[in-house]
């Protein structure tokens, strides 16, 4: 995986990657992946969603409960995970954002 320059030599970044490893198989089974951009000063991972994860509507749930518990774990000198690249959920399209669309009813049959 390739990463920002900034981080490159970040001593905590083998450890990040090893979290990020166990959770990848999961994102690729969905046509995702992602990347390592930076760890501020303030102990924040920073990544880039790639593939189905940069426009997927459960993208920022999955990011929450899943790459950043990994990490975290992993990793507890790291505070938070940010993806940098993400949409926020309430710029989603209809129906995508937490807000459910009102189903056509289907008809009962008359006997």
């Amino acid at each position: 995986m390739t990463h920002s320059a900034a981080v490159e030599h970040h001593p905590l970044l083998p450890r990040i990657e090893q979290a990020l490893d166990t959770i990848r198989p999961y994102l690729a089974a969905d046509g995702g992946n992602v990347r390592v951009l930076d760890i501020t000063t303030d102990m924040v991972l920073q990544l880039e969603l790639l593939g189905a994860c940069g426009t997927c509507p459960m993208s920022p749930m999955t990011l929450k409960a899943g790459v950043e518990e990994s990490v975290k774990k992993a990793v507890p000198e790291i505070r938070a995970v940010e993806a940098i690249n993400s949409t926020p959920m309430g710029e989603q399209p209809a129906g995508q954002a937490g807000r459910p669309v009102q189903p056509n009813p289907v008809p009962t049959p008359q006997f």
